[in-house]
């Protein structure tokens, strides 16, 4: 097991399998020393936990459960990373992280929904972790669900 895989384990959470693609495209894709992931949906088990727009209110997703099916986005693109290097202790650096929010029109919180994603990140990867980010609210994602993560992480050979 890897370091990464290490610090997974002592969260609590382990390496999911690669969530199968649900249209044309790969999970993620090797170029030079990038990987670039597809955007992750917070998958347990091919299901999706929760849908809906994120906010306030009922009937919306609430923002604290929204931050954690943007770290299982994030766990999910890790899975995703490791489909492609095998081994994630490869990973030099997480370069960019792009989350997005399908957002009630009057919610404005995306950065704390991503945040969920990108402290995954950092306690897994370490100063490795660091990122570039950008966290956008949307009108509707694929399947309904109400956040989506995908990330670019450079690798080592």
């Amino acid at each position: 097991m890897s370091t990464v895989e290490d610090r997974l384990a002592e969260l609590g959470l382990q390496v999911p399998t690669v969530a199968k693609p649900v249209a044309a495209y790969v999970p993620a894709l090797r170029q030079g020393n990038l990987v670039h992931t597809s955007g992750q949906l917070p998958l347990t088990d091919g299901e999706l936990p929760a849908t809906g727009k994120v906010g306030e209110g009922e009937g919306l997703v609430a923002p604290e459960q929204a931050k954690e099916l943007a770290q299982t986005c994030a766990l999910n693109a890790i899975a995703a990373v490791k489909g492609v290097v095998g081994d994630l202790d490869k990973v030099a650096q997480v370069v960019k992280v792009v989350g997005f929010v399908a957002s009630d029109p009057s919610f404005t919180g995306q950065p704390g929904v991503i945040n969920g994603a990108s402290e995954l990140l950092g306690k897994v990867f370490g100063d490795k972790g660091a990122h570039a980010r950008s966290a956008v609210g949307v009108a509707v994602l694929p399947m309904n669900s109400p956040v989506e993560v995908e990330i670019v992480v450079a690798v080592e050979d």
